[in-house]
């Protein structure tokens, strides 16, 4: 089974059109303050209730032989239910996720321009991301029908997940893993992947798209995971 993790100002629903080319069940996880979980505060949001709600989907779907999927962000959130549900794994996915060094945080690894723009939309506790500035980090590679579908998906999210000290004890769980590169990427840089990639460890595989490849390539991605069950 395949349990997606979305990134930061997401809900499950950024997966919908990957859903149709996968050929295996398949678990698409919302995190606290979004979807399924929107009834949590948005400020209330942590590092850790990102993690326990993805154990709690996992335990409430079972099964075995779990492909944990990180996109962008749940590269903090993946790690710490690593450990945890390791006899289950198969195979963990990173797709262009944010891993910066351990101990460290979200915006202590994502590139500068893009930082300053997170800085800018944040106050009260809340990351709000306007439309402008989501279609530049996300959009670059789209159509306008897949730059609009994308963008009624942002979600406002909590500040505090992109300052919190991350913990990556669990990418010493041995599990095997796959990172996978998005060349086109503007959100999360090429250069700083390649950093990730080296953090995650595991073999590397490439995709010619931007931030949103589950939405603009969701057939190569899919094959992609399909290749690691």
């Amino acid at each position: 089974m395949f349990v997606l993790v979305h990134g930061a100002g997401m809900g499950a629903d950024c997966w919908d059109r990957l859903l149709p080319h996968l050929s295996h069940p398949t678990l698409a996880v919302d995190l606290p303050g979004r979807g399924a979980r929107s009834d949590v505060p948005i400020t209330s949001v942590d590092l850790d209730g990102c993690a326990q709600a993805i154990l709690d989907d996992v335990a409430a779907a079972g099964g075995d032989d779990l492909v944990l999927v990180a996109h962008s962000f749940a590269g903090v959130s993946v790690p710490r239910v690593m450990a945890q549900l390791a006899p289950r794994l198969r195979h963990v996915v990173f797709l262009s996720a944010v891993v910066p060094e351990d101990g460290t945080c979200v915006l202590d690894q994502i590139d500068p321009a893009v930082r300053e723009a997170v800085r800018a939309a944040t106050a009260g506790g809340v990351y709000s991301q306007g439309r402008d500035a989501a279609r530049a980090m996300l959009c670059n590679d789209m159509d306008a029908e897949q730059a609009e579908w994308t963008l009624d998906r942002v979600v406002d999210d909590s500040a505090a997940l992109l300052t919190e000290t991350v913990d990556l004890s669990g990418l010493s769980t041995d599990v095997p893993r796959t990172y996978v590169r998005l060349t086109k990427d503007a959100c999360y840089p090429p250069e700083l992947q390649e950093r990730s990639a080296a953090r995650v460890g595991g073999d590397v595989a490439y995709l010619d798209t931007g931030h949103m490849a589950m939405v603009t390539a969701p057939e190569q991605l899919a094959a992609v995971l399909d290749a690691v069950v």
